[in-house]
């Protein structure tokens, strides 16, 4: 590749490159044509098919204990016998709230196959939040590991929801709970009829989006695109094998896990390693104990093992393939040199998207390409919109320009949507091209890299304006990233008073936690452009994300650079020579009243 665009010559090296893997991206090519929203196909139906086609190969691992393909789906049909004598049916919800665990993958399972709808709840969540996600489901049913009952304490079930609780271990459930453990060895491991019956185009999960823009929504995943995604993305780019072993520790109410690294298990009727969280310094021991040759990765976790210290053991493992979202550029190459890493599987995608990018042909810094219909427009960051001409329409960037991307609405490609009609409806663009088309607003700033492929730059909301320039920041936090001692960089854009716009702000986590502010901010003068160039640093001991590695910028740019609200040190660019010095009340007064120029 050369630079931020792609060629043919890339694709064609990459292509050949996939020789060796034709049987599987076969496979997955004949599944993305074969499956329609009508086929009498499913999770569940897949489990079961695995289970009669090599019964003994191990499915799961976890821990120091493990269940074969025939194991996991007789387990499966147990709980879903319980769920069954409780009064579910198809199309019901049963929410789950629970720590990443066997369990509660199994529970996910259950639920499918009876053709009801598991709502993976956040077990981060409390109170008002959690309550409002259950809230969103509508729940038959309710099923609670133990480590989240405390949790659970919080909120009120919908009314006339049962609750069960899975108890990890052996006892009483606590009052008010079923014990799902205890009934389920009084259920059959036989295969449930209602499995046979679930079409495509029925819903498998709700999962929620993370909130870090408000309350969470619930998006609808359906069996069709849950094995669409299989094939287009676990048979044709990942191009998993029987022998694979895949160790996954990310959360299992998110897509990444429960979606792209499970379905990819599943389509190759591989293993699934699953950790109960992500932990940098553990994380490679995992990956030796479980054997791994595959991995799942979301947003920093690739920065956070970066930042561990090397050792000798950086490239002792088996993994050939990885396969996620947010590997940021400036990293991309130093991660993939360090561990030894041979193929990076980057894809886009959203858990509401109707469609996905991925990275097929194995090409560096890129989140791939899709077939199917999608556009990259111009986009006025100061509005917040994507920009119309005099007559209403739309129009495309250039290759190598920034847009916002928006994927056609059709048959072919349906919205699912959330739960909400009113927050599915504000996600359509209308009358883009033409009268009457329809389109997804994805909220996401990408590069148009040519041949179909893009380059995920920033999220609508985060790019602001300065000097009247617009300013991404994740352009900013690669600068901030290059400089010594900057372990971890979040920019957003913060009101000033008398100014226009938004002016830069960075929350920084440092390596032995001291500033040198006149070098930072020569570093960052010669790497950006004036107006790119934070006003403002806010120094951490860690940085606040969501449970699925999502910096929280809502509060910070909330919070603003008030040194009267903030308990954390505070710095300002007043003067470019003297580079960053600290933020006091005396030279905070001045920024207010508009006495200091910045």
């Amino acid at each position: 590749m050369s630079g931020d665009t792609v060629s043919l010559i890339d694709i064609a090296k990459g292509a050949l490159r996939g020789i060796p893997d034709a049987l599987e991206i076969n496979k997955g090519a004949f599944n993305l044509l074969r499956y329609s929203p009508d086929t009498c196909a499913s999770i569940g139906l897949l489990v079961e098919q695995n289970a009669s086609r090599h019964p003994a190969h191990p499915a799961l691992l976890f821990e120091d204990r493990r269940w074969t393909y025939a194991e996991f789906n007789a387990w499966a049909n147990r709980i879903a016998g319980v769920l069954k004598s409780r009064g579910v049916r198809a199309g019901d919800a049963v929410v789950i709230l629970m720590e990443n665990r066997p369990e509660m993958l199994v529970c996910v399972t259950a639920v499918v196959k009876l053709g009801a709808i598991a709502g993976m709840l956040n077990h981060n969540q409390r109170g008002e939040v959690l309550t409002h996600s259950l809230n969103l489901t509508r729940a038959r049913l309710v099923i609670v590991g133990e480590e989240c009952v405390e949790a659970f304490a919080t909120v009120t079930a919908p009314e006339g929801a049962q609750r069960d609780l899975l108890w990890d271990g052996e006892g009483d459930a606590p009052a008010g709970y079923g014990n799902l453990r205890a009934e389920s060895r009084l259920q059959s491991g036989a295969n449930p009829p209602e499995t046979a019956g679930v079409q495509l185009r029925q819903p498998c999960f709700y999962i929620f989006t993370s909130g870090t823009t408000g309350m969470p929504k619930a998006s609808v995943m359906t069996h069709y695109r849950w094995l669409r995604g299989m094939a287009g993305l676990g048979q044709m780019v990942l191009r998993m094998k029987a022998d694979d072993v895949l160790y996954c520790p990310l959360p299992l109410y998110h897509n990444n896990a429960l979606t792209v690294s499970w379905s990819s298990v599943l389509g190759a009727g591989a293993t699934l390693a699953l950790g109960r969280k992500f932990s940098a310094s553990k994380f490679w021991d995992e990956i030796r104990r479980y054997d791994a040759t595959a991995f799942c990765y979301i947003g920093e976790l690739c920065r956070y093992l970066l930042n561990r210290p090397e050792t000798a053991r950086d490239q002792d493992h088996r993994v050939r393939v990885i396969v996620g979202n947010g590997l940021r550029p400036e990293i991309w190459d130093q991660f993939q040199q360090r561990f030894g890493i041979p193929r990076i599987s980057e894809f886009y995608g959203a858990s509401e998207s109707n469609l996905a990018f991925a990275n097929g042909f194995g090409l560096s810094k890129t989140a791939g390409f899709c077939p199917l219909p999608f556009a990259i427009v111009e986009f006025d960051a100061e509005t917040e919109q994507p920009r119309r001409d005099s007559h209403g329409f739309m129009h495309k960037v250039a290759r190598g320009g920034v847009g916002l991307l928006i994927t056609e609405v059709s048959d072919r490609t349906p919205f699912d949507g959330y739960t909400d009609k009113k927050a599915s409806e504000a996600k359509l663009l209308r009358d883009v091209f033409e009268k009457g088309d329809c389109w997804f607003n994805s909220g996401d700033l990408v590069r148009d890299q040519g041949w179909r492929h893009i380059q995920f730059v920033d999220r609508v909301g985060d790019t602001f304006r300065w000097k009247g320039e617009n300013v991404a920041t994740t352009e900013v936090e690669s600068a901030l990233a290059r400089f010594p001692g900057v372990e971890q960089a979040v920019v957003y854009g913060v009101e000033v008073p008398g100014a226009d716009g938004r002016a830069g702000m960075a929350a920084l986590t440092l390596a032995g936690g001291k500033l040198d502010g006149a070098a930072l901010a020569r570093h960052l003068c010669a790497e950006l452009p004036a107006y790119a160039v934070p006003l403002f640093l806010r120094l951490r001991e860690q940085q606040e994300v969501t449970g699925t590695f999502k910096y929280r910028k809502v509060e910070l740019k909330r919070e603003g650079f008030d040194p009267g609200e903030i308990d954390e040190p505070l710095y300002v660019l007043a003067d470019r020579h003297r580079g960053y010095e600290p933020l006091g009340q005396d030279l905070f007064a001045r920024i207010r009243k508009q006495e200091l120029r910045l």
